[in-house]
């Protein structure tokens, strides 16, 4: 080996460590992404359940639902009833990795199946 090649692997050896790590910290942020939509789908889930019984026992459905998604991290964003159906939709916040600053937003509906006679 001549003089003049030493330490010319260095900064191949740099350059792939960045790319690494830029790869893990974008892993990262993705992974925190689908992170914080499974934790607003869950919420957006049990709010509306809770929503929904509590309307079919006569009682304000948007509160008990805006009581459990608080619960779970998450602020409601709309609450409709119509009829003994509830469709709810959650925002938590996302994660502020890397410049992200988007919070993200789930819906979910509950109330008896569509189309069964009222009873049932």
């Amino acid at each position: 080996m001549t003089r003049d090649q030493r330490g010319s692997a260095t900064p191949f050896a740099i350059a792939c460590l960045g790319l690494l790590v830029l790869l893990a910290a974008a892993l990262g942020v993705v992974t925190a992404m689908v992170h914080a939509q499974r934790r607003a789908q869950s919420a957006a889930d049990l709010a509306a359940l809770a929503a929904a019984q509590a309307l079919a026992r006569g009682q304000q459905g948007c509160v008990a639902g805006a009581r459990i998604a608080d619960a779970n991290g998450a602020a409601v964003i709309s609450c409709a009833m119509s009829g003994r159906e509830v469709r709810l939709r959650v925002e938590v916040s996302g994660p502020r990795w890397l410049g992200q600053t988007g919070d993200l937003a789930a819906e979910a509906r509950a109330g008896p199946v569509r189309g069964a006679p009222p009873g049932q």
